[in-house]
């Protein structure tokens, strides 16, 4: 943490990191949208040593704004990182952290297996058309994952905290120990867990991602992504590819995102607890084939997912395979909502339904969603922060639908 602050609670950090960080003689007590694109000095000597890094400051806002650094340092603070950096949607941050460790032509990174689909298809359609291989492996399985990483010896190793949609938890201070022993770097995706549940720099990670469009704005509102890292050389990688690639986040986005992340734990709390008591619910409904949630779990990965997740809290998403395991039995649910959102997002207060298999996965193969079991009757909960009497009585009466 920095500044001091290691001995605050997250809590506490969630709510003031950021925020009066500015030198005037009197502070705005949150901070304020800087709606300008570029910024002027006294000399052009002043502009010439911001530019050159000499001299702290702004220039332009594709280089940096003190709006969009507010949620850059809050959720470095948050996260315990050296660096971080932040961009226009979860997709760029991705891209931006894979660039920032330096794949070649030749390289290989090795992926889990149920990693969000658009993840998969940018490292396949967009790196691999610059001769990055990259190999997926069932990251549940650390014996497999060893295998490969050995096989491979791969430049990265990407993997989510909680996975999209089927919601496995990665052991990720395995992970880190199996991509140290090949020189590799690890990313995780932190999204599903926010760094309310799970920061994974302490557990090894060497770089965390987060799409700030779920959780951490959390009011479905603001699109965003942002990158942290544990090592401050990735600044001028993860700047530089801001810079030149041009994902920048909007003034206007940061904003409302940092505003999110002051509710981040009252919200986390009431997601993973209504979670909890819909996953209980459903596990005996008749029309439910399968309950996809941590607390769930085999016997044999609740240790991991006690020791990655914050104590007690096990996510705010359910996913359920309906009995009828069909398209037109998820559709015919999900139509049949009245409260719940039909949504292709998550992570925000409202309750939203998502149908993975024609929405987050819907470019992979049929076969391979049947491989990675993303049935047509699976249907994924991001549960919100409403009366869980209320979130039950409607998934209820659309599953008699």
């Amino acid at each position: 943490m920095a500044d001091g602050k290691q001995d605050l609670d997250i809590a506490t950090l969630l709510v003031h990191e950021g925020e009066r960080k500015g030198k005037l003689a009197a502070d705005p007590v949150s901070t304020p949208i800087y709606a300008s694109s570029t910024f002027t000095y006294g000399s052009m000597a002043e502009i010439d040593q911001v530019f050159a890094g000499e001299k702290a400051g702004y220039v332009y806002t594709r280089h940096g704004n003190p709006t969009v650094a507010a949620l850059e340092y809050a959720l470095r603070s948050v996260e315990g990182g050296a660096v971080s950096c932040a961009y226009s949607s979860g997709m760029a941050a991705i891209h931006a952290a894979l660039f920032a460790c330096e794949l070649t032509p030749g390289a290989t990174v090795l992926a889990s297996q149920d990693l969000y689909g658009a993840t998969t298809n940018l490292l396949l359609n967009v790196f691999g058309s610059f001769g990055i291989k990259t190999v997926t492996a069932n990251f549940s399985d650390l014996d497999e994952v060893r295998a490969k990483a050995s096989e491979t010896k791969p430049r990265v190793l990407i993997a989510e905290t909680i996975s999209n949609p089927l919601l496995k938890i990665c052991d990720i201070d395995a992970c880190a120990e199996i991509a140290r022993k090949v020189g590799a770097r690890l990313i995780i995706d932190n999204t599903f867990a926010s760094p309310y549940l799970c920061r994974p720099l302490e557990h090894g990670a060497d770089v965390v991602v987060h799409s700030a469009t779920k959780y951490l704005g959390g009011h479905g509102d603001a699109t965003g992504g942002l990158v942290i890292s544990r090592d401050e050389v990735d600044r001028a990688a993860l700047v530089g590819v801001m810079k030149l690639v041009g994902g920048v986040l909007s003034v206007w986005e940061a904003h409302e995102i940092l505003r999110g992340l002051k509710t981040l734990a009252l919200r986390m709390d009431r997601h993973c607890e209504n979670a909890a008591a819909l996953a209980a619910r459903m596990q005996n409904h008749s029309r439910v084939g399968r309950v996809y949630f941590p607390g769930l779990a085999a016997d044999d990965r609740k240790e991991v997912t006690h020791r990655i997740l914050r104590a007690a809290h096990l996510g705010g998403l359910v996913s359920i395979e309906l009995k009828e395991n069909t398209r037109a039995a998820a559709f015919r649910f999900m139509d049949a909502l009245q409260l719940c959102v039909r949504s292709t997002s998550l992570g925000d207060v409202f309750t939203s339904v998502l149908h993975p298999a024609t929405a987050s996965h819907r470019d992979l193969s049929p076969a391979r969603r049947q491989q990675l079991g993303i049935t047509d009757g699976l249907v994924r909960i991001s549960v919100g922060i409403e009366s869980v009497k209320d979130i039950i009585a409607d998934i209820e009466q659309a599953l008699k639908a």
